[in-house]
């Protein structure tokens, strides 16, 4: 069993046969489209900056992350995709935003990104598309004394608001080797989800790609000073230097 020995609400089972998922109600499509929205401090203000320019064009933010003088800033398509076109289309409308917002002390280095194939799962919709492979799931919260869940996504429950996953029945519990159990993990209680690399995983990425041009595995680069791009993950780099 992942996780501490913390106390916390008690884990939610559910009686649903594997590979019977759940779908969205049309009433329900307006919840699909909220964020896992986990940024702080300067990461949390550049966020809200340039997610509705973003989303202006078309695009959507999937997350802000900051490590050093690397700021990346993940962006997709509404169908999950990315190419080195949009990366470098987000690129020239977002960095003189930040030019002019400022929100970075001394130089840094931006990176618009795909999500890549083991991705994050940020919006009720991406557990919905990927219901049926492996993920990842860290809550704020403990359940029944645990924080990390791993096991096979079902799907998003509209109803209850939660992440619908199958995990190992050893961690439920259960016998090991039992049938695996169907779980409620409350959406908003999330801390980070993602899904697990796997061969199924890049099958379906591989055909999702086929016939695509311009989408996973392409990178666009600017050197410093605002240079001239390359071909190359979904990528587009641009040095930067803050005024302060």
């Amino acid at each position: 069993m992942e996780g501490g020995s913390e106390a916390g609400p008690a884990l939610v089972f559910y009686m649903c046969p594997k590979g019977v998922a759940g779908t969205m109600t049309e009433e329900k499509m307006d919840k699909k489209d909220r964020r896992l929205a986990r940024e702080t401090g300067v990461t949390e203000e550049i966020a809200r900056l340039v997610e509705p320019l973003i989303e202006s064009m078309g695009y959507r933010l999937v997350r802000v992350r900051q490590a050093g003088k690397d700021l990346q800033i993940m962006c997709e398509r509404p169908d999950g995709t990315l190419g080195i076109d949009d990366c470098v289309e987000i690129s020239r409308a977002v960095s003189p935003l930040l030019d002019v917002e400022d929100p970075i002390r001394g130089s840094y280095n931006l990176e618009i990104s795909s999500p890549g194939i083991a991705r994050p799962l940020v919006r009720p919709e991406d557990f919905e598309r990927h219901a049926g492979h492996e993920a990842k799931i860290e809550m704020i919260t403990p359940i029944d004394g645990r924080k990390r869940f791993r096991g096979t996504l079902e799907g998003f429950d509209t109803e209850t608001d939660e992440v619908r996953l199958f995990i190992p029945a050893e961690d439920a519990g259960g016998e090991k080797g039992g049938e695996e159990v169907l779980v409620g993990l409350a959406f908003e209680d999330i801390d980070n989800a993602r899904l697990v690399m796997t061969d199924a995983l890049m099958e379906e990425a591989a055909r999702r790609a086929k016939g695509r041009k311009n989408v996973d595995g392409a990178v666009a680069e600017a050197a410093p000073g605002r240079g001239g791009r390359k071909a190359g993950g979904s990528r587009a780099k641009d040095g930067r230097r803050s005024r302060r």
